[in-house]
């Protein structure tokens, strides 16, 4: 199909059931999907022309549910993908350029036959990880080639959601179903995303967001091989449940929190170091344990206290992986909370040091504890992802959850309580 008869497919609801898949299949959700894909669509038309062979592309953003900050010491975790996304109209071109219009942000244009190497001068922009995600794909041995493309996100930017992550899927999606036949798997998909943000965006980021955000549903991710990860897809549902994800974004700007973010892989690897190794999965905890009174001297205590929530949290994932399997979701969210506790005592990302007058999260955490505890079936909340600003997660019954979300709306702002379905499908062709 050209981009006109594309459009006139998804007004017709000739991609409904694919949408009903994706966003739930209530009428009013499949309505809002087609218009979102329609707009986008008109946009590709007015800025490019009909095109050739135009496809409909959609990669939700993650959540991270346990696991918090044990990934980069090659730990455990569990993610999931939710139900909001970035999604894009592509059509193929023939000359190796890359033009990707983003809503809200200029052009980006990319020659893959000019832009493919790391250029120090472009870290930290859009064009670097398009270019970073066709050389990837190159590296691996997969074809590359140019394309047009206008994409929309509600997968809002610092909401802990993975925004970079699911354009840099994207991009890899596209490439994978344009050259290559739609045979690249989401987990490769993920690696070359990686590589692409920590080689040509110049940012040295894990991989369990890339791999959330491509293989959908929830997924258990094991790091003690960060170049072959153990990804386990988990079959629960938790709108099936009568649960909603809810992702209460306090404020706080990150700008300033780097080097408190810094510290938290570094007091962890600074432990392991003491013991001749590189991360804590390669350190036997009764080492530690046995090392304390010796580690205070050297590391401090903080970074003791990090260390024994890479352990205990390690053990955790395991039991909340297990209460998924057996679709024990009371024994899941006891785990939940212990992890929220866990953080705020021991791993300290809850708020920084540096501003202790400021505390959005604890804030918000405390009134989690207050409302949530007395919801008349099980609920569980914790700080997420990095934490030290940004956003708290918690699991809230349907019929407490529009109560739950004026609650906090009425405290941080209009907007601020994203009410989210666990997605049960990862970075997808639509049509």
């Amino acid at each position: 199909m050209n981009a006109t008869e594309l459009l006139q497919s998804v007004l017709d609801g000739g991609l409904d059931l694919m949408l009903s898949k994706i966003y739930g299949d209530e009428e009013d959700r499949i309505a809002a999907a087609r218009e979102r894909y329609a707009s986008i669509l008109n946009t590709f038309i007015s800025r490019y022309g009909d095109g050739n062979d135009v496809s409909l592309f959609s990669v939700p953003g993650r959540s991270e549910l346990s696991g918090n900050h044990t990934d980069h010491n090659h730990g455990r975790v569990i993610a999931g993908s939710v139900d909001l996304d970035i999604i894009a109209v592509a059509s193929p071109r023939t000359d190796g350029v890359i033009r990707v219009k983003s809503e809200g942000f200029p052009e980006d244009a990319v020659d893959l036959s000019v832009f493919n190497a790391p250029d120090k001068a472009r870290f930290g922009h859009s064009d670097a990880i398009i270019a970073g995600v066709a050389d990837g794909m190159r590296r691996r041995g997969f074809a590359v080639g140019g394309f047009d493309a206008v994409t929309s996100s509600d997968v809002l930017k610092g909401s802990g959601l993975s925004s970079s992550a699911a354009f840099e899927d994207m991009i890899g999606t596209v490439l994978s179903h344009f050259y290559n036949d739609g045979n690249v798997d989401f987990l490769t998909v993920a690696k070359i995303s990686q590589y692409a943000e920590n080689e040509f965006f110049g940012k040295p980021c894990g991989l369990m967001d890339q791999v959330a955000c491509a293989a959908g549903g929830i997924v258990s991710i094991d790091f003690e091989d960060p170049s072959c990860p153990r990804v386990e897809k988990l079959d629960f549902d938790l709108t099936a449940a009568g649960y909603r994800l809810c992702i209460v974004n306090t404020g706080g700007n990150h700008a300033d929190l780097t080097p408190d973010y810094a510290a938290v892989p570094a007091e962890m690897k600074a432990v392991a170091a003491e013991f001749g190794h590189n991360v804590l999965r390669e350190v036997d905890e009764n080492d530690v344990l046995t090392a304390i009174p010796r580690l205070r001297t050297v590391v401090g205590d903080r970074a003791i206290m990090r260390a024994l929530h890479f352990y205990d949290e390690n053990r955790r994932v395991d039991m909340q992986k297990a209460a998924l399997l057996a679709g024990d979701v009371e024994a899941y969210f006891e785990k939940v909370r212990e992890s929220g506790r866990s953080s705020f005592c021991y791993l300290q990302n809850v708020y920084s040091v540096q501003n202790a007058a400021r505390q959005g999260i604890s804030l918000a955490l405390c009134l989690c504890d207050r409302y949530l505890s007395g919801c008349r079936r099980a609920s569980a909340w914790r700080v997420h992802g990095g934490g030290f600003a940004g956003t708290v997660q918690a699991y809230v019954p349907d019929e407490d959850a529009e109560e739950f979300r004026s609650l906090m709306e009425g405290i941080f702002g209009k907007g601020t309580c994203y009410m989210l379905r666990i997605r049960p499908v990862g970075a997808v062709k639509l049509n």
